[in-house]
């Protein structure tokens, strides 16, 4: 009988198990939060839209989309990035 609570322990923790919902980025959560940060600067021409973090975040941040379909996060305070508001376009929001 021992063995019940160990599976529904096991459950329990896959379904607690954090996941990548789009599955095109380990950087940016399904929230729209970033928890980790790229420190170097990234090319522009790599760059297709950027978008800032959800408000409720713990961390301002923008996040980038990149050709490829891939997603990466900065830090707004990273001196590189204050020049690339000029050259960058914001991401369209996705409607309903």
């Amino acid at each position: 009988m021992k063995l019940v609570p160990v599976a529904l322990a096991c459950l329990l923790l896959a379904a607690m198990w954090p996941q990548d919902v789009n599955g095109k980025s380990m950087h940016v959560s399904s929230s729209n939060c970033c928890f980790s940060f790229v420190e170097k600067r990234i090319p522009l021409k790599t760059i297709r839209c950027y978008r800032k973090s959800s408000s409720t975040c713990p961390y301002d941040a923008i996040i980038f989309k990149l050709r490829g379909g891939r997603e990466s996060c900065a830090l707004k305070t990273v001196g590189w990035l204050q020049g690339y508001f000029k050259k960058m376009k914001p991401c369209l929001p996705k409607g309903p």
